[in-house]
């Protein structure tokens, strides 16, 4: 699989691994999430057999694989072993059929096939059948639709198992060359020449990612919001890789032509109508972040697989235009249903007057929504403090620019820019995900109380980061937006 991804991604696997960039928490939590799913898919078949093997073993879990195969009780064999040409397998699912047919089942943490999926499955599938076994190759993967109660999981409706055989049949007489293929790039003294594209990223980010991607010039034509890959290799046929020589007819979108002028100038842009996009606020002013985690398997009443569990929140109050902020915070502290506490500690803050600042209104409002169906007497309230939203990112993406933007408008690129002496860089959290890591491992893991405390003083101190900047960042487009005293 990471040679059809990339078959310099197989070549540094398995000759310089090394090169790979270190395994972070986020690789490892996915991984590990995966292995849970994959688990608890297998108490679909109750009566299923786990062949346990190792490199030392391999030899042990094929002759196992073969006995539970022909052994007519045996209903399910789980991680069962096949080699065949070389090429060696482990299904996660064999699920015996009447008249002694079996189904190959792949369980994947997606809430749907993939187009990456049927080389998974076809694989297996090609190795199973040389070796004699010809099942209904088959995908299983987690039902978004389903909507747990709670009590026990209806392993029925949170997974649903898809056959393959078309999509699969496609791929399998292919599959010798590319074994082949696979096999003369690994014969090789080094490896091939293939430079980085969106395979880099795609079905995951490449662990040589940084190996093969140098970090680019602050000048580079990629480096524009939002151009396309098909812009970037125009100009690359120009001969054009930095936003200095792009010619002035060459077709941007306007925020890429203002972005492109900044960098030619190293002058920040601020439109004249900034001032009058900001000039409307209701106070009191509440600046509000969110912090939630999404789990792969529905933890409470309601929620649906990758629900986004909100557990904390952080809110600056200003009453008046000049006046001091009032910091409140909200932050979970186990691993209880957060979600009625979340929500009351939070209306009780914001009330329902002035606007509330956010930074990506769809996010926080797409968690509002979530709070209303979970908790559907606070509805009410809930879509008052939606309508109260007011979105700082859309008024910087539409009104301000700066050369060290580098293309983006994320709050941890602006802040930066605008005003140098916030940053995240030295901070124990410093974005989203890994804050919903740091409350998994806080709440679920098996942690010293000492870090425990450790994780939420630093939760804290990033959620209460990005409410504090939102502030500085308004102060800062008031005081600088054309036309202010």
């Amino acid at each position: 699989m990471a040679g059809i991804q990339c078959l310099k991604r197989l070549y540094l696997q398995v000759r310089q691994p090394e090169l790979a960039a270190p395994r972070d928490e986020t690789v490892q939590a996915t991984l590990q999430q995966g292995q849970e799913v994959g688990e608890l898919a297998r108490t679909a078949f109750p009566d299923g057999v786990l062949i346990e093997a190792s490199r030392t073993r391999l030899t042990y879990a094929l002759e196992q694989t073969q006995q539970l195969l022909a052994d007519p009780g045996i209903q399910a064999v789980f991680e069962g072993t096949f080699k065949q040409d070389n090429v060696l397998v482990r299904t996660d699912i064999l699920a015996r059929r009447p008249h002694g047919e079996w189904r190959l089942i792949e369980v994947k943490s997606s809430t749907a096939v993939k187009e990456h999926h049927p080389f998974d499955v076809g694989i297996q599938q090609y190795v199973l059948s040389n070796s004699g076994l010809k099942p209904t190759p088959c995908l299983m993967h987690l039902n978004r639709d389903y909507v747990y109660n709670g009590r026990e999981y209806e392993l029925s409706k949170l997974f649903t198992i898809e056959e393959m055989e078309t999509e699969v049949g496609k791929f399998l007489e292919d599959i010798p060359q590319l074994v082949h293929q696979q096999r003369v790039v690994l014969s090789q003294s080094k490896p091939p020449a293939i430079a980085p594209g969106p395979q880099c990223k795609d079905p995951v980010r490449c662990e040589f990612y940084d190996y093969c991607n140098k970090p680019l010039p602050d000048d580079h034509v990629s480096l524009l919001p939002g151009i396309t890959a098909a812009r970037v290799n125009q100009l690359a046929a120009m001969g054009i890789t930095s936003i200095h020589d792009i010619p002035e007819d060459f077709p941007l979108s306007d925020r890429q032509r203002r972005a492109c002028r900044c960098v030619q100038t190293q002058t920040p842009y601020f439109s004249e109508g900034l001032r009058e996009a900001i000039g409307g606020l209701s106070y009191p002013l509440f600046f509000m972040d969110f912090e939630t985690l999404n789990p792969a398997i529905p933890r409470f009443a309601g929620m649906r697989p990758y629900d986004p569990i909100p557990f904390q929140w952080s809110v600056h109050k200003r009453s008046a235009p000049c006046g001091q902020t009032e910091h409140y915070e909200f932050l979970a502290q186990d691993s209880r249903d957060p979600r009625l506490s979340f929500l009351t500690s939070l209306l009780n803050i914001i009330g329902q007057e002035g606007h509330v600042i956010v930074y990506n209104r769809g996010f926080e409002s797409q968690r509002m929504l979530e709070l209303a169906r979970w908790l559907p007497d606070y509805a009410d309230r809930i879509g008052g403090v939606q309508a109260r939203l007011w979105d700082l990112l859309d008024v910087v993406r539409r009104n301000v620019y700066h050369p060290d933007f580098r293309g983006s408008f994320s709050l941890k690129q602006v802040l930066p820019a605008l005003i140098p002496d916030m940053s995240y860089e030295e901070m124990d959290v410093s974005e989203g995900e890994e804050a919903g890591l740091a409350w998994e491992r806080m709440v679920r893991g098996q942690v010293s109380e000492k870090e425990k405390l450790r994780l939420r003083k630093a939760l804290l101190e990033y959620c209460s980061q990005d409410t504090l900047a939102m502030v500085r960042l308004l102060d800062f487009l008031s005081e600088t937006s054309p036309g202010s005293s």
